[in-house]
Formats: structure tokens, sequence, C-alpha cells
């Protein structure tokens, strides 16, 4: 089993949020998985300009790293998302990713992946974008096993505190991938987004035909 973090500090390798997800990472590899660190700021991400091309085959106009990324999602089990507090939410580097994540989000490609969120802060916002990365992670289709916010107030030794916290995170990602994960309130989420992106795969079902194959095969179009 495969497990991915994907982090939005431009700090890299410097990054306190990087540090909490690599205890995650470290606590999943002790359970068992293989694991894989992606630090966005290193990757070459082009903002989506609404062209909508995408639509048409599944395909970006933009030559960048997206693909691969995708690529690298789609071959993991269960992905983690990870950001520090940047005024209240999420960084650039990491809402730049997101907004080239729609065409996944509209035909649910990561559905059946388990996943969970990460944050650092200063003081404040990190529970806020804990929700707002699980929000992200269901709207892909992923149920969250949970989340974790580390307000450090700027002291050295506040991430390493929540080590254990971390770690067992990850293994609980691991759990939930050899076992399955079920929460009543997040199904109802992912169903209520079918729902509302049935319409998109609908209209698309010449362009796209095995994406629309795919929702019928799963039984969200009859």
């Amino acid at each position: 089993m495969k497990i991915l973090a994907i982090h939005g500090s431009p700090r890299t390798i410097r990054s306190s949020t990087r540090k909490l997800a690599g205890f995650v990472l470290e606590g999943a590899a002790a359970a068992g998985a293989e694991t894989e660190m992606i630090d966005l700021a290193d990757c070459r991400i082009i903002p989506c300009t609404a062209c909508d091309a995408c639509t048409l085959n599944g395909i970006c106009v933009n030559d960048d790293d997206v693909p691969a990324l995708l690529a690298r999602m789609k071959d993991a089990d269960a992905i983690v998302f990870g950001s520090p507090v940047y005024i209240d939410n999420v960084t650039g580097q990491i809402k730049v990713f997101f907004d080239r994540l729609a065409d996944a989000i509209h035909y649910q490609q990561f559905a059946g992946k388990v996943g969970c969120a990460v944050v650092t802060t200063a003081e404040s916002g990190g529970d806020e974008t804990v929700a707002y990365l699980t929000h992200v992670l269901n709207y892909l289709g992923v149920v969250s096993v949970g989340g974790i916010s580390v307000a450090t107030g700027e002291k050295a030794g506040a991430v390493d505190a929540a080590e254990p916290a971390a770690r067992a995170l990850g293994k609980k990602l691991v759990g939930a991938i050899r076992d399955g994960y079920a929460d009543p309130v997040q199904e109802a989420i992912l169903v209520d987004n079918r729902a509302y992106f049935r319409s998109i795969v609908e209209e698309n079902r010449d362009l796209r035909t095995d994406e629309y194959d795919r929702w019928v095969k799963m039984g969200w179009i009859r």
C-alpha cells in the first residue's frame, strides 16, 4: 500500500508542516506502508484559467507538473494534504494546485481512497484550515480519517510534541486501507457531491465515454 503526502509550504524541507506530515508518513511506514512526500513549492504549477478545455478529454492545456502529480495521487491508496496557515487559510502554492483539480473532482477520480489533513499555524486558524483540507479531500471523493493542527506559538519543539499523535494518524491511515473506514457524515457528503457533479458527467457522456461508463459501473448513474 502507498501513502502520498502533498504539502504546500514554500519552505519545503525547512517547513514545520512538512515535518508534521513526515511524522504521519513515519507512522504509516512503521505500520507497513510505502510513503512519499511531495513539496508543491518545487513543482511547476500553472494557475487554472477556467478555459474548460479539460472537460473535453480530461487533458489540461497547460504543460506543467500537474499531470505527473495526478498520476502519483492515483497510484496512492491514501492522500495526506498539508499546509501552514497563511492569512487564515492555506498557502497560495496549494490553493493553485487545488484549482487545477476541477476535472478530477467533477469525475470523482479518487473515490475509494482515504486521507487526512495536517496543518501548522502560529496561533489561530488551524482547525478551520484542517476543515478546508478535509473538504477538498471529500470533493475528490476521498474519505478523511482525521486531521491534526499544531499551533506553535513560535515555540521550538511544538511540532515535535505532536509527533505521537501524527504517527498515530499515519497508523490509522494504514488501518483504514487494510480494513476499510466508514464515516456516515462524510459518506452523505460524498453522495451529495456526486449528485451535483452527475449532470457534468451526463452532459459529456459522448466525449468522456470511459468516465461515463465508470460512473454507471459504480452505480452513480442509473
